[in-house]
């Protein structure tokens, strides 16, 4: 597919008109100048033709190793896998000098430019900017407002000569109208996975979420992982602000990775951009399979690590945590007891999590993580045979039956598993609503340990059942 890089200076509509065309509120949308700072891809499609859309942080005159010298090594990253570039600039402001500076840039990339003059929504406020546009040199610029989605079908034409297929688009634009670009300010953002309740399809890609506090080395990890720098990583927390998505392949599997923007306490969010940034993390775990938990190795699980941990089983995901920066610990075997010592006891409910010991910066034990996050993946999805489950029941009552009820049995009629990922189980009762939560435990406990179910979420769901004489 034709591969869209948008590129221009800070604030002038990159990433609405990337979220316009992949079709999904993707990308984080601001007035505050810089708010991307990772190129991202998504596929989209112009009416009905598909290609590959990469949004990037804005053209910063930066080239030393500052947060905006690492967003330019970003951005030229992108460049470089560009079949097109389109070029956008704010026709409200007009051309500034730091448009015509990277102009000049970009026409030393030696690849089709096609200029964007953005923000058209009033001809009055934009006719003077329109006007300066073509001192740029790119001919005539296609006039949008990304924001109401105006001028997508002169951006089309444009770009018809670069599709592959371009005898196919000559009458697209009149069989197509601009529906498909509503306001998606108005839609709840979602990201480019999709949430399945079904068995694992070795055909589709693993969801990973990697997650954690700010400056732990959730990008590092994932940077150790693809082994390039494909996001910015650096000393400064906070540096993360869209939920990053990567297609990475690993033993002839395919998987999508996740890079989340750091989780504090919500006491200490105090901006618009960091609140949104939370909710793409948050949004991130949601649709997720396998979550990655980083944590410091340094300061392991405290009270934030394990309120994220906990919502990661609430949200009923597969959690691994990767202890990381170990090659900074001396006291090892101490620590590592420490670690033990606090999942047992602040995350009882889901027995041995796994957890591996890792250096994302000198790419150390990345293999084990994975190790351990497809073991757990597996037993995710485990699914467990009625008949097997039921003669399971019976021993377990006759061995502690449910107590009384106004002297009578609270009988174990039934169980079932209904769903895996995870793992989730019916059991029907006489009396569901006297059954007390110790019998619970009891039944969950029994579980985990007879059918080998440690590590993940467990789920048991109590019903009635029916009186044939009511």
């Amino acid at each position: 597919m034709l591969k869209v890089v948008i590129i221009g200076r800070p604030n002038v509509g990159k990433s609405t008109l990337f979220n316009k065309i992949a079709g999904k509120k993707l990308a984080i949308v601001d007035d505050t100048p810089g708010v991307t700072r990772d190129w991202r891809e998504a596929e989209g499609d112009l009416f009905a033709q598909p290609l590959i859309v990469i949004d990037t942080a804005g053209l910063e005159e930066a080239f030393d190793e500052s947060i905006q010298g690492r967003m330019r090594q970003q951005t030229n990253a992108a460049l470089n896998k560009a079949d097109v570039i389109i070029f956008v600039i704010d026709a409200r402001e007009g051309v500034t000098p730091a448009d015509k500076h990277f102009a000049s840039f970009l026409r030393t990339q030696k690849k089709p430019i096609i200029l964007i003059a953005n923000k058209c929504e009033s001809t009055k406020q934009t006719q003077s900017g329109i006007a300066e546009s073509y001192s740029l040199g790119f001919g005539d610029p296609v006039i949008m407002s990304a924001e109401h989605a105006l001028g997508f079908d002169d951006l089309f034409e444009k770009l018809c000569p670069y599709f592959p297929d371009e005898h196919n688009n000559k009458n697209i634009i009149e069989e197509n109208n601009l529906s498909k670009y509503p306001d998606l300010d108005d839609i709840e953002g979602i990201d480019d996975f999709v949430f399945e309740q079904e068995d694992d399809d070795p055909k589709k890609p693993i969801k990973i979420a990697i997650v954690g506090r700010p400056n732990v080395g959730k990008s590092t990890l994932l940077n150790a992982i693809l082994e390039e720098q494909r996001v910015m990583t650096g000393p400064e927390a906070g540096i993360t602000r869209d939920a990053i998505t990567v297609d990475w392949e690993y033993e002839n599997r395919k998987f999508k990775l996740v890079d989340t923007a750091g989780l504090r306490r919500k006491s200490k969010i105090s901006n618009k951009i960091e609140k949104m940034s939370t909710e793409d993390s948050f949004r991130a775990i949601r649709l997720a399979q396998i979550v990655i938990l980083v944590i410091d190795a340094n300061m392991p699980l405290e009270k934030q690590d394990i309120q994220i941990a906990q919502h990661i089983i609430d949200e009923g995901r597969a959690l691994v945590i990767a202890v990381n920066k170990w090659d900074c610990v001396k006291n090892r075997s101490e620590l590592i007891d420490n670690i033990k010592h606090k999942i047992s006891h602040a995350l009882a409910q889901t027995k041995n999590i796994e957890f591996a010991t890792i250096s994302a910066k000198n790419y150390k034990n990345i293999d084990k993580l994975f190790y351990k996050a497809l073991k757990t993946y597996e037993i995710w999805n485990k699914r467990i045979s009625t008949g097997g489950l039921n003669r399971w029941l019976a021993n377990m009552e006759s061995q502690n039956p449910a107590p009384l009820v106004n002297g009578r049995h609270n009988r174990l009629k039934y169980i079932t598993q209904i769903k895996t990922r995870p793992p989730t189980f019916a059991l029907w009762v006489s009396r569901p609503k006297e059954l007390p939560n110790s019998y619970k435990r009891y039944i969950i406990n029994g579980l985990r340990r007879d059918f080998n179910i440690p590590s993940v979420p467990l789920r048991l769901l109590i019903r009635a059942s029916k009186n044939p004489y009511s």
